[in-house]
C-alpha cells in the first residue's frame, strides 16, 4: 500500500506535535494549580490523540501498528466534559465533586471496547478498512466472536457529536449567565478572564459546527481527516493565544522606560496573589472601611504597594479604584435587597462611602441606575 502523506496530513501532524508542546505547559507544576488549565490541558490531550489517531489511519500509517485502531474512541468523550468545566472553573474557580461524573461514559466506552482490543489484527485491519475505504484493499477473512456491534448502538461518531454538543450548549449557557451577572458585553470585554471564555466558546461553537456540517455530507465517515483538520485548528489557536499572552515579545530593553520596571511578580505568584486577593476582599470585606486603601491591602497581603497595583492591573485588568467600587457596590446591592427599611445613605456608609452622591455615581456607572430605581426593580421581581 502507498501510504498518503498530502497537505491534509501535514497540517494534522503539526498539530499534534502543538498539542505535545502545550501539555507541558498546562501540566507544569505551577500551572496545573488551577483547575481551568488542567481542565483545557485534558481537552488539549484529548483532542491530540484523537488527531493522531485519524492521522494514522488517514495515511495508512496504521498498518505499522494496528492494535492502536479506536484507541481514541473513549477519549473523544472527554473532550465536551473538558470544555464543560474548564468553563465552570474558569467562572466559579473550582469545580464541585460531582465534576467526576462527567467522565463515566468515556469508562463506559473504554469498558464496552474490551473486546474488541483483545481481538487480533485481522479483526482491527476489517474495522480500519470498513470506516476508511482505502483503495485496493479488501476484508481479510476472520472468525471473531465479537463484532463489535454487541449492543447495537449508533456509530461512534454520531455519538460523539451529540455528546461534544451538549456539553458545548452547556458550557455557552454557564457563559451567557456569567457575561449577564457581571454585566459584560461578549464582544467588547475587556476583562481576561471573560476575553477567554469568549474566545473558547467561539472556538469551540464553530469547530463542532463544522464537524457536523462534515458528518451530514460524508455519512460513511469517509471525511475523517477533515475532522482532524478542524479539531487541530483549536490547537493552533490556543498555542497563539499563549504565545500573544506570555511576555516574551514585550521585553524592553534597559534603555526603555517601564511601568513595573523593578517588579519581581512571576506569572505563577501573580496568579497566587489573585486568588488571595479574592479571598480577603470576600470573607473579610476590609473595603467597608471608608479609609480602607491601596498601602492597607497591600499590609494586609504582605506584599509591596507596586507588586500589588501590577497584579490587579495587568490581573484583573482594571485599577485599585474600580475593583474597590464593584465590591462595594455589589454589597451595597445585597444590602438594598435584604433590607429594604434602611435608607440609602445608611447603605451607602455601611459600604464604605462617605456621601451619598459618590456612592450614587460610583452605583450608576456599574449597574446603570440608581440605587433607588435598582431597589423597585428587585422589589418587583
Amino acid at each position: 500500500m502507498t501510504f498518503t502523506l498530502d497537505l491534509f496530513a501535514l497540517f494534522i501532524f503539526l498539530g499534534i506535535v502543538q498539542a505535545v508542546f502545550l501539555l507541558f505547559f498546562f501540566f507544569s507544576k505551577e500551572n496545573r494549580k488551577i483547575e481551568a488549565n488542567v481542565y483545557e490541558g485534558l481537552m488539549v490531550f484529548s483532542m491530540a490523540c484523537c488527531t493522531f489517531e485519524i492521522f494514522l489511519c488517514y495515511t495508512g500509517l496504521i498498518l505499522k501498528c494496528l492494535w492502536l485502531v479506536d484507541f481514541s474512541e473513549s477519549l473523544s468523550l472527554v473532550i465536551g466534559p473538558a470544555f464543560y468545566l474548564m468553563v465552570i472553573s474558569l467562572i466559579q474557580g473550582k469545580t464541585s465533586k460531582t465534576r467526576y461524573f462527567h467522565f463515566v461514559p468515556a469508562v463506559l466506552w473504554v469498558l464496552i471496547q474490551i473486546p474488541f482490543f483483545i481481538q487480533n489484527d485481522d479483526v482491527k485491519f476489517n474495522a480500519w478498512i470498513g470506516a476508511y475505504h482505502p483503495p485496493g484493499l479488501s476484508f481479510r477473512e476472520t472468525h471473531a466472536w465479537y463484532s463489535g456491534d454487541f449492543f447495537n448502538t449508533p456509530s461512534h461518531s454520531e455519538i460523539f457529536l451529540t455528546h461534544l454538543s451538549i456539553y458545548v450548549v452547556l458550557g455557552v449557557v454557564v457563559a451567557v449567565k456569567a457575561f449577564r451577572s457581571k454585566r459584560e458585553s461578549f464582544w467588547r470585554t475587556s476583562h481576561v478572564t471573560f476575553m477567554k471564555l469568549r474566545s473558547g466558546i467561539i472556538q469551540t461553537v464553530l469547530v463542532v459546527s463544522l464537524i457536523i456540517i462534515v458528518k451530514l455530507l460524508n455519512y460513511d465517515d469517509t471525511g475523517d481527516h477533515l475532522f482532524a483538520a478542524y479539531i487541530s485548528i483549536p490547537i493552533y489557536l490556543i498555542s497563539f493565544q499563549a504565545i500573544r499572552q506570555s511576555g516574551f515579545f514585550r521585553q524592553q530593553s534597559l534603555v526603555e522606560p517601564q511601568k513595573y520596571k523593578t517588579s519581581s511578580v512571576t506569572s505563577e505568584q501573580q496568579q497566587k496573589l489573585l486568588r488571595q486577593l479574592k479571598e480577603v476582599m470576600s470573607l473579610q470585606k476590609p473595603f467597608l472601611k471608608p479609609s480602607f486603601s491601596l498601602p492597607d491591602l497591600a499590609d494586609q497581603l504582605k506584599v509591596s504597594v507596586h507588586q500589588l497595583s501590577q497584579v490587579i492591573n495587568e490581573g484583573l485588568g482594571k485599577s485599585f479604584f474600580e475593583m474597590l467600587a464593584e465590591y462595594r457596590i455589589e454589597e451595597a446591592k445585597k444590602l438594598l435587597k435584604e433590607k429594604s427599611n434602611i435608607k440609602i445613605e445608611e447603605i451607602a456608609e455601611q459600604v464604605g462611602y462617605n456621601s451619598k452622591s459618590s456612592f450614587n455615581t460610583a452605583f450608576k456607572k456599574i449597574t446603570g441606575q440608581t440605587p433607588g430605581e435598582w431597589r423597585s426593580a428587585s422589589a418587583e421581581e
